[in-house]
């Protein structure tokens, strides 16, 4: 197995941005498998099988979705080689995009993007903004595709990300690198 704390060859950048603060939101969804399993284990509820049930389910239902949700958000790393730009997900790497640099048209460093901006954290898409991966407030590359899609990632260091990129491409700029895509 590959150890992942060394970068692979051929490897140009890598970056990364954690939110710890979904930590908490994962702690809720632990307590509402705990409490969904304590009715399964230790319930007296003598109104039938059927309210049981759909409690246990219920609670088990949203502590997993909430666990997988805020566990798959909590962190992203964005690699860049010489061919793509990868960004995982999570600890497992789930999501996973791979987008390679002869699909980019133009990156775009944006210094200030919000969860808000995008209708929360997580995996995104917004019709005027595209798709995006964000588990922070900060700095972000924006991706524009060769078929006009956008792709943005918070990341940190996403100027450096842009630079390397933009190099790649053969049109190295730096003016419009702090404007939004157009």
């Amino acid at each position: 197995m590959r150890d992942r704390s060394r970068p692979r060859p051929g490897t140009l950048w890598i970056g990364r941005a954690t939110n710890r603060a979904q930590w908490v939101l994962a702690v809720a969804g632990a307590a509402c498998m705990a409490l969904g399993i304590t009715l399964a284990v230790d319930s007296a509820w003598t109104s039938g099988i059927a309210p049981l049930a759909m409690s246990v389910v219920g609670c088990v239902a949203a502590g997993l979705l909430m666990l997988y949700g805020t566990l798959a958000f909590v962190h992203v790393a964005v690699t860049l080689d010489g061919e793509a730009m990868e960004v995982r997900c999570g600890h497992i790497g789930v999501p996973r995009r791979r987008i390679l640099l002869d699909q980019i048209a133009d990156a775009q460093f944006i210094d200030r993007v919000t969860p808000r901006q995008w209708g929360g954290w997580g995996y995104r898409w917004r019709p005027d903004k595209g798709t995006g991966v964000i588990v922070r407030r900060g700095e972000a590359v924006v991706l524009r595709l060769g078929d006009g899609r956008l792709f943005t990632v918070t990341v940190d260091d996403a100027e450096t990300a842009v630079r390397i990129i933009r190099e790649r491409l053969g049109g190295s700029t730096p003016e419009g690198l702090a404007g939004p895509p157009r």
